[in-house]
């Protein structure tokens, strides 16, 4: 069996007794960057061995999980930090379980996306989540599907490209619309900045650009009660 494990997205405290479990008792972890993982190993005591497992991880290498499976290994999957496929590597192997009808089961945790929306005050009934912004094609595309969107929009930036996208995106929704900018959730400096598009100048000038940002942008007329 392949168990998905989702682990922290900063504070290592917010794992659950049951990832520690399944990480414990696996035959190995599939991790997508060793190194990160041995900040959280080390946390917990796990000594089970830790295999590499990322976005370029070949056919080669799945075809070597999948026998793994198929004769029996319990084997955890872990991101860097999160949920793993979400935005995150492990869709190719989770496919190819299915495809040969190995049980994949999922250890729920910690996803930014998730924890950005649970605090922004945006409405969280029905959303729309778009991974990362493009870095270069469809990006006006995009921009122009969220101005018309009736739903709170959610997508990831990096802190490269952060300014940008908010001034491109911005350029597409009416002065009043309401954006939240969220920044190391669950880390010692997590921030929340809440604004309307013609305050985006301002708040870019003081915007900490380090971390890793999850951007909200709330549905056309939406307002805090």
């Amino acid at each position: 069996m392949l168990s998905v494990v989702a682990t922290p997205i900063g504070n290592l405290g917010d794992i659950s007794f049951r990832a520690l479990e399944v990480l414990n008792s696996a035959d190995y972890i599939l991790s997508e960057d060793t190194r990160v993982f041995k900040k959280l190993a080390m946390r917990y005591e796990i000594k089970t061995k830790v295999v590499s497992f990322h976005s370029h991880s070949g056919e080669h290498k799945i075809n070597e999980i999948i026998k793994d499976l198929k004769d029996g290994k319990q084997i955890a999957l872990v991101s860097d930090a999160g949920t793993p496929l979400i935005s995150d590597p492990g869709f190719s192997l989770v496919s190819a379980c299915r495809k040969n009808n190995i049980q994949v089961s999922p250890i729920p945790g910690s996803t930014s996306i998730i924890a950005a929306l649970s605090a922004c005050g945006f409405p969280a009934d029905k959303f729309m989540y778009l991974g990362f912004f493009p870095a270069k094609k469809g990006r006006q595309t995009l921009a122009k599907k969220m101005a018309e969107s009736e739903y709170t929009c959610v997508f990831l930036e990096s802190v490269h490209r952060i300014a940008k996208t908010l001034n491109l995106i911005s350029e597409h929704f009416d002065d009043e619309r309401l954006i939240c900018v969220a920044r190391e959730i669950t880390k010692i400096h997590e921030e929340f900045r809440i604004f309307q598009v013609k305050d985006l100048e301002n708040e870019l000038k003081s915007l900490t650009l380090k971390g890793e940002f999850v951007i909200m942008v709330a549905p056309s007329g939406f307002n805090f009660i």
